[in-house]
C-alpha cells in the first residue's frame, strides 16, 4: 500500500507538470498569435482549450482519490495540497490564454491596437513570471519563488500605465471603442495571469517550507519584509 501510495504521487506530480507545461505553451501560442495577428496559432490555442480542461479534471479526481484512500501526513500533506490549488491557477490561466486568442480571431483590429500601444511590455512580463512559478515548482525551489512574488506590484502598475494608455487613444478616436473594449479584457486577463503565477510561487514556498505566505510583504528581492522586522525586534 506504501509502495501505491508514494507511486500515485509520482503520477500526480508528473501530471501536474505535464499540465503546466501545456499551459506554458497556451500562454506563449495565444501570446504570439496577439503580437503577430496570426489566427492559425488562435485556433490552436482555442482547439487545445478542451485538453487543458480534462487534464484538470484528471488531477483533481486524482487528488480526491488519494485522499480518500490514504491518510497522508506532513510532506505528502502539503504536496496534495499544494497540487489542487496549483492545478486550480493553471486552469484558470489556460481560460485566460483561450480568450486572448479569441481576440485574435473575433476583432483582428484589436491586433494592430495592441502594438500601437506596446502590449506586449506586459505580455513577455507575465509569461516570465508563469515560467518561472512553473520552474521553481518543476525544481522545488522556493528561493525562486520568493523572488517571484514583488512582480505581481509591478505587472499591476504596468497594467494600470497601458489600460489609461488604451482609454486616452479611445477617447481621441471613438472608431477605435470597439477593438479597444476587446483588448481592455485582454489586458485584465493578462494581468489576472499574473495573480495566478504569484499564487502558483506562493504554493511552492508553502509546499518547500510550510510557510504561508499569502498577502505578506515582500520587497524586490523577494525577502519577507514582516519576518525580517520581526527577526530584527527579536534581537
Amino acid at each position: 500500500m506504501h509502495r501505491s501510495f508514494e507511486e500515485d504521487l509520482d503520477k500526480l506530480r508528473t501530471r501536474l507538470i505535464r499540465m503546466g507545461s501545456l499551459v506554458e505553451e497556451q500562454v506563449e501560442f495565444a501570446l504570439r498569435a496577439l503580437r503577430e495577428g496570426n489566427q492559425e496559432l488562435a485556433k490552436i490555442v482555442i482547439d487545445r482549450d478542451d485538453k487543458v480542461d480534462k487534464l484538470d479534471l484528471k488531477i483533481d479526481k486524482q487528488c480526491q482519490r488519494i485522499f480518500a484512500l490514504n491518510q497522508p501526513v506532513a510532506s505528502d500533506l502539503r504536496l496534495l495540497l499544494a497540487a489542487v490549488k496549483i492545478n486550480n491557477e493553471l486552469e484558470r490561466i489556460g481560460d485566460q490564454a483561450t480568450n486572448i486568442a479569441s481576440i485574435v480571431l473575433t476583432t483582428p483590429n484589436a491586433v494592430q491596437l495592441a502594438n500601437q500601444i506596446d502590449v506586449h511590455r506586459i505580455s513577455q512580463a507575465v509569461y516570465t513570471m508563469l515560467k518561472s512559478s512553473l520552474d521553481a515548482f518543476i525544481n522545488n525551489d522556493p528561493e525562486l519563488a520568493a523572488h517571484i512574488l514583488p512582480s505581481d506590484s509591478n505587472i499591476d502598475s504596468l497594467y494600470e500605465v497601458l489600460r489609461n494608455e488604451l482609454i486616452a487613444a479611445m477617447k481621441d478616436d471613438v472608431a477605435l471603442v470597439s477593438d479597444g473594449a476587446q483588448l481592455l479584457l485582454g489586458l485584465y486577463d493578462l494581468e489576472r495571469m499574473a495573480d495566478h503565477a504569484t499564487n502558483i510561487a506562493e504554493n511552492v514556498i508553502f509546499l518547500a517550507e510550510a510557510k504561508l505566505v499569502r498577502h505578506r510583504a515582500v520587497n524586490e528581492e523577494g525577502i519577507d519584509v514582516i519576518r525580517t522586522i520581526q527577526e530584527r525586534d527579536n534581537d
